[in-house]
């Protein structure tokens, strides 16, 4: 587990929000955690949104949170944290070894990534750099790129962008991005567009697809 070298130390414990659509998932993350006497699971959640809103009410450290998941899928939640609770840490928790995945949750403001198959003592170890200001990331990132102006993935678009395009692809009509983003809905044209532009792209179905490639979207969720 690459981390910062700094050992926790707190008179309470770490208290831990974890968000995965599968309950057998859960239930073996929180079985794991659940043998330490430092870490607290204060809620569970099945998707982005419903985490948001538990942690607005239960005030977690740290969200663990699964990237893949209806409604709202991690990656999307990540961004909505940093813009409305910012003081709540996100960790990314994935079965996916996917560089794109990394790249778009460290815009997104996430302060971790580790595979689900971790051992217990390294997710544990991961959750106490994270909640002592530190990072965490499973050893086999270490050689990504993550920089933000990093195109070796030829995906040329700026965070804002991404949210968009995500959005759109999961079938958002222009003037629910708009609502969603709290932006008007001529903002979001001009993204749509210049997201075409960008990406040589000019049609929805070619933009879905492209969304769906890049890990921007899983199948599942996005628009048919």
């Amino acid at each position: 587990m690459t981390s910062d070298a700094i050992v926790f130390s707190s008179d309470r414990p770490i208290r831990i929000l974890l968000c995965d659509d599968h309950a057998l998932v859960m239930d073996g993350i929180r079985s794991r955690l659940e043998c330490y006497a430092h870490i607290a699971i204060v809620g569970e959640a099945s998707n982005g949104q419903q985490a948001l809103d538990l942690a607005g009410e239960l005030k977690p450290d740290i969200v663990l949170m699964d990237i893949s998941m209806p409604v709202m899928n991690g990656l999307e939640a990540a961004e909505k944290f940093r813009e409305t609770l910012p003081d709540i840490k996100v960790i990314m928790l994935s079965m996916h070894e996917n560089p794109e995945y990394l790249r778009t949750a460290k815009q997104a403001g996430v302060r971790g990534f580790i595979l689900k198959d971790v051992s217990s003592n390294d997710m544990v170890r991961a959750l106490e750099a994270i909640a002592s200001g530190g990072e965490a990331y499973s050893p086999s990132f270490d050689k990504i790129d993550t920089s933000e102006n990093s195109n070796d993935d030829g995906m040329p678009l700026t965070t804002r962008e991404r949210t968009v395009l995500r959005l759109l692809a999961r079938g958002a009509s222009n003037k629910h991005v708009a609502r969603e983003l709290d932006i008007s809905v001529r903002t979001v044209e001009t993204h749509r567009r210049n997201i075409k532009r960008k990406l040589g792209i000019d049609s929805s179905a070619g933009l879905v697809r492209y969304a769906i490639e890049k890990g921007l979207v899983t199948l599942d969720s996005a628009a048919g």
